[in-house]
């Protein structure tokens, strides 16, 4: 498994990461997959406070016991859990400080690699939220902090204002968006992307036909039903690879792009993914075929 470094930082991450989202709440379940993924070489597991309420850091923390320092952990914080379940979006100092406790002790670890604002808006208190970042990497209880979001104009404020190191987007060949304005952008200021979403709901996964079916009935983004079952087909014949490969390895080829996020619900998925860019990278004749069989759209209401 190739492995870059993240951002700025001194951070060295596998191009593939472990989404944690999806490892439900069976813990010996949620144990294999993840053993799986670090016997396969993936170093890098991202979850988030909000998974499962809280259980899913649990879970992770568990599992990690005695494995800790072979990971690059990352979770988010922001949206504020209440007892019912529910929850609000609280990107303040207060609230960030008072979490990443709560987080460490799921976790059961005293420092947390990559913290991560789950979300955001342009009306947020921006400058408090650095501010409460830069004070819990001052304190030592995170290594390095990034943003999770798709919204430019958000992403170009912390570019300017902070020292993130990374931001996580969705990136896939259905979804170009990053493209237009902030790929580059980020790579010219040293921040890396870690996509998520890179096969789009499997319908850019080896099973993309019958995905399509299932989940591309409304569409997708500006894909009709009938532009996602043309692009499957068409998927299909390229010749060489795997529609999974081909999907991977397209976002991993942007000087932006260090690491793209699957989740996985079974040992079964990890090996698919991993196998998938076990072939070399995309020559440029294959790079241009798959953008002129999708699209290039841009951020409309994400703003």
């Amino acid at each position: 498994m190739n492995k870059s470094t993240l951002g700025n930082s001194d951070l060295i991450v596998s191009e593939l990461a472990l989404g944690c989202m999806s490892l439900g709440t069976n813990e010996q379940k949620a144990k294999e997959i993840i053993d799986k993924a670090l016997d396969s070489g993936i170093n890098y597991l991202d979850t988030a406070d909000l998974y499962d309420q809280g259980e899913n850091e649990a879970i992770v923390g568990n599992v990690l016991k005695g494995k800790r320092d072979q990971v690059v952990l990352a979770t988010k914080v922001g949206n504020h859990l209440k007892d019912d379940g529910t929850w609000f979006w609280d990107p303040s100092k207060a609230y960030i400080k008072e979490q990443v406790k709560e987080s460490l002790r799921r976790l059961r670890t005293d420092y947390i690699d990559l913290y991560q604002l789950h979300g955001g808006t342009i009306d947020d208190p921006i400058e408090e939220t650095i501010e409460a970042f830069e004070e819990l990497k001052q304190d030592g209880l995170i290594r390095y902090y990034g943003i999770s979001s798709i919204r430019p104009n958000v992403i170009k404020e912390f570019v300017k204002h902070s020292s993130i190191v990374s931001v996580m987007m969705q990136y896939s060949l259905l979804d170009r968006r990053p493209e237009e304005e902030v790929l580059d952008l980020l790579a010219d200021n040293n921040i890396s992307v870690v996509a998520r979403g890179p096969l789009a709901k499997g319908m850019l996964s080896d099973h993309a036909i019958k995905k399509v079916t299932e989940k591309g009935k409304q569409g997708y983004l500006d894909y009709s039903h009938e532009e996602l079952e043309d692009i499957a087909n068409n998927l299909n014949q390229v010749s060489g690879e795997t529609i999974t490969s081909l999907s991977l390895r397209y976002i991993l080829s942007h000087r932006a792009v260090t690491s793209a996020v699957f989740g996985a619900s079974s040992i079964e998925q990890v090996n698919n993914n991993v196998n998938a860019l076990q072939s070399s990278s995309l020559s440029t004749e294959q790079y241009e075929e798959l953008q002129n069989i999708t699209k290039a759209i841009t951020y409309d209401k994400h703003r």
